[in-house]
């Protein structure tokens, strides 16, 4: 783990960052607290969400981003406790590999309720509030984290990626609807990090091969991507970083 410096370059800002518990999601939870911003972080383990409250001093949301109702209920929590949030940093997400006519199909499901209808969620929670921050003045940001695997085709993961491509081409739909009323909405999409993403397919010789690739090459780092989320989120409001595809060097 590196340790952010601190900066004052989001300050005032309320963020919510979902999938903190871990990986992408906690350096960038870290980076924008040491930005400045009051941050709530989203996540199913609240040992570890605890955990992140007493390192950066955030607000613990223990919540499943499938769920709704819970995830509208975690956006008056923030409003009550931090003020009306205007950047969102959906994260959270779930990739399972596997020969497709051998496929769990509960891993299916998992993806696509994840990766898919918890950041449709995600999203729709906070969207008054970040269409009244931008119609304030700004900025307001969503920001979602995708893959390249959005846009690549890798043997396997037909149906990650195909949630990926989902992430993207709403993104790109959300700018043209939210856009207009100065609300940013942007994709940033990892190449290859090591994180605990995968780490739960059931398939061992994927995650054999996951863990392979991973050390075939110099990765980037989960703080490479927080970094990254922290410029994009922290130019002046008229500038929307739209798209961001973030890779190893070696991997081209």
């Amino acid at each position: 783990m590196t340790t952010a410096q601190s900066t004052d370059r989001l300050a005032g800002r309320v963020a919510v960052v979902t999938g903190a518990t871990s990986g992408i999601g906690e350096a960038t939870a870290r980076r924008l607290a040491a930005d400045g911003a009051a941050v709530a972080v989203v996540g199913r383990r609240e040992d570890r969400l605890k955990a992140l409250v007493t390192e950066i001093g955030a607000l613990a949301l223990p919540v499943d981003v499938t769920d709704h109702q819970a995830l509208s209920a975690a956006a008056s929590t923030v409003r009550a406790e931090l003020g009306r949030a205007d950047l969102v940093v959906a994260n959270a997400g779930v990739m399972q590999a596997a020969p497709f006519e051998a496929a769990d199909t509960r891993e299916w499901d998992q993806m696509i309720a994840t990766n898919v209808n918890g950041l449709l969620y995600t999203g729709r929670a906070f969207a008054d509030d970040l269409i009244a921050a931008a119609a304030d003045g700004g900025p307001a940001d969503l920001v979602h984290v995708g893959s390249i695997g959005g846009h690549q085709v890798f043997p396997h993961y037909a149906v990650y990626d195909a949630t990926k491509a989902a992430v993207a081409h709403l993104t790109r739909n959300l700018r043209a609807e939210l856009g207009p009323r100065r609300v940013r909405v942007k994709n940033v999409e990892p190449g290859l990090v090591p994180t605990e993403l995968g780490d739960g397919m059931l398939d061992g010789a994927n995650r054999e091969r996951l863990a392979e690739w991973r050390g075939s090459m110099e990765t980037i780092t989960s703080d490479d991507i927080a970094e990254a989320i922290a410029y994009a989120v922290a130019v002046p409001a008229r500038l929307n970083v739209a798209e961001l595809i973030l890779v190893p060097t070696e991997q081209g």
